[in-house]
């Protein structure tokens, strides 16, 4: 008679997959259950040949990109979405703050990503954060 059940493992085999488990939670880092997501293509995170002051921002962007690359890839837009229906659902100045914090992350990502970008993307980010703000002092004048 044959079952799909694994046999139970003896103590070596049990051993060697505690061991392999706690490699892989050393390769994931303190508190990850998963292993890091790997780095986009390219050689840099930098743009070559850039001013000072760009040159600063994507020096001081650098950590921030790195630790949202590693979360989950549906958390940013699940925040992203969930501050504008904070901004937009509560009245008066928490409204408008919840709205403010969206444009600044959305303004800083836009001016990371600005050296890549064509004329009709960068139309398109100073339009979506000048409209977020424009609803943000609504919200906080109208209440």
């Amino acid at each position: 008679m044959s079952t799909n059940r694994a046999r139970r493992a003896g103590p070596q085999a049990r051993q060697a997959r505690q061991a392999r488990q706690a490699a892989r939670a050393r390769q994931a880092g303190p508190g990850r259950s998963r292993p890091p997501r790997p780095l986009p293509q390219g050689d840099t995170l930098f743009t070559p040949d850039a001013t000072p002051t760009r040159a600063s921002v994507e020096q001081s962007s650098a950590t921030p990109l790195l630790w949202l690359h590693q979360l989950p890839a549906w958390l940013l837009p699940v925040l992203a979405v969930a501050l504008l229906v904070t901004g937009l659902a509560v009245r008066g100045w928490a409204g408008a703050a919840a709205l403010c914090g969206l444009a600044a992350v959305l303004g800083w990502l836009a001016a990371v990503s600005w050296p890549r970008l064509s004329g009709q993307g960068r139309l398109l980010r100073v339009v979506t954060v000048g409209l977020i703000l424009a609803a943000a002092v609504i919200r906080g004048v109208h209440g």
